[in-house]
Formats: C-alpha cells, structure tokens, sequence
C-alpha cells in the first residue's frame, strides 16, 4: 500500500520556522507497520530542493529559519485586518510537477495544526482529487480535532479527531503495528522534535490542550532514547520539544534521558514553553548541563489576579525564581524568553505593560504569544460577541487582538516588547 504524507503550506499574516515538523503525522504513520511504501511532501521543509531561497539576514545557529513566502488576497473575513497576507511553503507549481509523475497513492495523511491555516489544507486536497482522484484523504491533528464539522466540509474521506487511530486503520484495512518514526522520508535532516510526555495536567481557560485527550502521560525511557538516537543518527544537531508539560514529573524520565544525552552535542529547545514553577536548581542545572539551549517559559502576565482567573499556572515570584536558577545553571540570558499573551478577553486586569517591563528588569527576552480564541476553551466566549467562530479564520492569532485592542494599541505594545527587550539583553 502507498501512503503519501504531505504537510500542507501555511496561509498566514506571519510564519516563521521555528522547529517546525508535522510530528504527529509522523508518529501515526510509525503504527501503520512495515507493509505500507511511505512517502513524504512537506511543504515547509526549507532543506527541500523544491523549496526556493530565502534571504536570511541573521542566520540562526540553532536552526530557525524563514519560510519562503508569497503575498496573496485576504479572506473576506480578515479583508479589514491591516497586514499583509501570505501563502508560506514551497509553492504549488512545484507540488505538481513533484505529484503529477508519482506512482498513485491509494491514501494521503495530510497534518493539521493551527485551525486557521485550513485554506492551505483546501489547497492541498483540490489538488489532489485533480491529480491523484482515487486516492484515500484523512486528516489528523490539531484543527481537525477542534474543528471536526469544519474539517469534513473540506472534502476529506475521513478526519482523524483526536488520538483514536483505529478509524485510520479500518480505512486502510490493516493491523497496526509499531515502527520506528520514518525520519527517514527527509533527504536532509538539520532539525527535529520529539516528546517525552502527552497531554497537560493543567486546564487554563485560554488553552485547548484538553481537547487532545484528558489524560497525562509520560513515555517509558528506552522509548524516548530509541527515538532521540534515530534523529542523533541522521545528524541532528537541534531537536525541539513539543511537550505541554515537559517538566512535570521530570524525575520519571526527562531526568535520566538528560543524563544520556549531554554528552551527544545536540542543542535541545523548549517552543512550547515550560513551567516556570518546576524550574528548580536541580532541574535547571540539568537541562543546561543536558544540552538544552532556548528556553521558553510561560507567564503571560505578573498580575496574580488575573492567573486566578484562567488557572493559576504560575506566579511572579515562582518565574522569577525560575529565571534565577536558569541564570545560576549557567543558561544565556539572550536564550531565555518569556511568553506574554497579547490580546486576552481580560487584558485590563492582564497589565501587559507591567508584565512586560517585570520581564526586562529581571534581564531576559519577552516575547508576546497572541491570544487565538479557539472553539472549546472558556476564554473563546468573550470573543463570541465580536466574531463568528464557526470559521476558522477568525481565530488567528493576529487578527484577534487588532479586532479586540484596536491596532494603535497592538504596534505599541509590540514596540515597547522590542524596546524593552533591547535594553534588557544589553544590560543582563
């Protein structure tokens, strides 16, 4: 049986490569057995010869990049959105000459991720009922999960919502069984990801990591050191995690992975952001010790008032004890950054400038996370009253809080984040 996985292209007021790989495709693709021919598209592989050049002007020494992007007409429901919007990804046309000559598949996995980003989706799936009409389309993945109806109205055959894989496998008419995770489908490999935990123990109000299953987990550690030593073999240098919670219950097998690779030489990286209030000593002198170079941490806001209301994830005086013992385990204050989340139903009591100048005193990055309402989290009602959430569109991360805050008031608060972070890592 041929499977072809495909990444689709991003549509997008911005996009950046940040680590990016459509990991969970890629993980239930290693169920499906050593019977099934895998192959691989992923449009936003910039080591692909498909994808044009970009112009990099501050190349990054761990592995972030542009994308190569191209300016195209807003949806109607972002025309009032003063941004420019872009297709992101390798384009098209190349996509077609690549599919036209294949042999046909009999089904495609196609990742989603953020639920706005389904017009790159549509643009994937029309083209492959013209090319390729009989084969098999599933979704899988964030937008499908959150947005199954929305998902179907795409012309899929089957959306994957949540983690139950055996739909899949009653599509395709076989046994699953476990393999190793085909990185191998990229010719070159600079970058990858990995997970040592599943799902979240928390439920802030602004997020929709509920929706993915209601449980946490922790994966075995010969598991996690089989999969870190595939990626080391194929000469991965940075390798992001994509945990919710990577530090929770770190003792049980974040710990002694650690231990295993600090002396491998690959960077390790925290997008997803990690909990401030399990940044102990000993776990911060062990990350750095274990190779981890980035570190994201979210806080979102200083205001204890408002983390009462959305989870009470974590408090100004647990971040600021998280950043001390990262300084004091050696990590490099240009490399610590701070979430604050832009655009919050409740922003007044968020006091962003506040939060924003707490950060730069204690030496360290802010970076501002916008908030996206998504369908499902308690948050997304507030922001029932302003848009229409049915669509997709209208949870971007970028339209909401210009529609919510206005955009004088959106470029002041990213001009002041970019001030204040200047001056923070010049005098750390």
């Amino acid at each position: 049986m041929r499977i072809l996985l495909i990444n689709p292209p991003v549509y997008d007021f911005t996009a950046h490569d940040f680590w990016l790989k459509p990991y969970g495709m890629l993980t239930a693709a290693a169920t499906l057995g050593p019977a099934v021919d895998l192959t691989l598209f992923d449009f936003l592989d910039r080591q692909s010869t498909l994808m044009p050049a970009v112009k990099e002007n501050h190349p990054d020494p761990f592995g972030r990049g542009k994308l190569f992007q191209q300016i195209i007409p807003k949806p109607a429901p972002l025309a009032n959105i003063p941004r420019k919007y872009y297709r992101f990804g390798i384009p098209q046309t190349a996509f077609h000459r690549w599919l036209t000559p294949q042999p046909p598949p009999d089904a495609v996995l196609i990742q989603t991720v953020m639920t706005y980003w389904y017009p790159g989706i549509k643009e994937v799936i029309d083209d492959l009922r013209r090319i390729t009409p009989r084969a098999k389309i599933v979704l899988g993945g964030p937008y499908a999960t959150i947005c199954p109806s929305h998902s179907a109205t795409l012309g899929p055959d089957l959306v994957i919502s949540g983690p139950n894989l055996h739909p899949l496998y009653h599509l395709l008419n076989i046994n699953p069984s476990i393999t190793p995770i085909p990185w191998h489908l990229y010719p070159i490999l600079k970058t990858g990801a990995m997970t040592i935990t599943r799902g979240c123990p928390y439920r802030c109000t602004y997020c929709a990591a509920a929706a993915f299953g209601p449980t946490f987990q922790i994966k075995p550690l010969a598991d996690v050191i089989a999969e870190f030593d595939l990626l080391a073999a194929r000469g991965v240098k940075d390798i992001a995690f994509y945990d919710d919670a990577l530090l929770f219950q770190a003792e049980k097998t974040l710990m002694p992975f650690l231990k295993y690779a600090r002396s491998s030489g690959v960077n390790f990286h925290t997008p997803n952001a990690v909990h401030a209030r399990f940044l102990t000593p000993a776990i911060s002198a062990a990350l750095v010790d274990g190779g981890f170079k980035t570190f994201h941490i979210g806080f979102e806001s200083n205001a204890a008032d408002w983390h009462k209301t959305t989870g009470q994830k974590v408090l100004a005086e647990d971040f600021t004890r998280a950043v001390k013992n990262l300084l004091t385990a050696g990590a490099n204050p240009r490399h610590i950054t701070a979430y604050i989340m832009l655009g919050h139903p409740q922003t007044q009591l968020q006091a962003i400038e506040d939060s924003l100048k707490f950060v730069a005193d204690l030496g360290i990055r802010s970076m501002l996370a916008e908030f996206s309402p998504i369908p499902g989290t308690p948050d997304a009602v507030y922001a029932e009253k302003l848009v229409d959430l049915t669509d997709p569109l209208n949870h971007n991360k970028t339209a909401w809080p210009i529609t919510f805050l206005g955009e004088q008031k959106v470029n002041h608060l990213k001009e002041l984040c970019k001030s204040l972070n200047r001056s923070a890592i010049s005098n750390p």
